[in-house]
């Protein structure tokens, strides 16, 4: 865990502002024989923050996931998670904007404070820590379809419209149907077609 940080990093090599008092934080994962597919590991790591996040304002803030990696508050960026592998392992990294929101030229975001929650990085920590034993947990011992129910769950309703950012088809708008067994986006698009997302990035389409 580091108090700030002058290099963070967010997905596509963006910056992540780091101000103190914020959360940046990472974990090491082993991968075991039989494990699921490591890039699940984000549906792990997002499920583990969201609930921290519930924990740490007693219920009263409660984010929505947004695929691959964002906790959301009323469409606003909260909290980001980045993973590398490293070998027979993952690196999990994780922040949340628990003091400061970051100005960004392309996206609203918010911090918990903001929101009326005050929560220090210390107290925050070991709250994050039980809630992705608690996920992690049920990522290797139960079937990857209960990680991805329980990310759903979490997740902005079905039916929400969604833009891809990246790649050929940047700029098609769909509707968010859920994801695939192996973690990927499902996208219903306009036509009746379902396009499965299994890299990249989206946004909250403008309604």
């Amino acid at each position: 865990m580091a108090l700030a940080q002058s290099a963070g990093r967010g997905r596509q090599g963006r910056q992540w502002q780091s101000p103190s008092g914020n959360f940046h934080g990472s974990t090491l994962v082993r991968l075991h024989p039989g494990d699921p597919p490591p890039q699940t590991l984000a549906l792990v790591a997002a499920i583990a923050a969201h609930d921290a996040v519930r924990v740490a304002s007693e219920g009263r803030i409660i984010p929505q996931l947004k695929w691959p990696n964002d906790l959301l508050v009323g469409g606003a960026k909260l909290a980001g998670i980045l993973l590398e592998r490293s070998g027979d392992a993952v690196i999990v990294g994780i922040g949340v904007n628990l003091a400061q929101a970051a100005d960004l030229p392309d996206r609203r975001t918010v911090a918990l404070a903001g929101l009326g929650v005050v929560v220090t990085v210390e107290a925050f920590a070991p709250m994050l820590a039980e809630c992705f034993s608690t996920a992690l947990d049920k990522w290797r011992t139960g079937s990857l379809s209960v990680t991805i129910a329980d990310w759903c769950a979490r997740a902005h309703p079905r039916g929400t419209p969604l833009t891809l950012s990246e790649g050929p088809d940047a700029g098609l708008t769909g509707a968010f149907d859920g994801l695939e067994e192996d973690g990927g986006l499902r996208l219903a698009l306009a036509d009746g077609r379902i396009l499965r997302i299994v890299g990249g990035e989206v946004a909250l389409a403008a309604t």
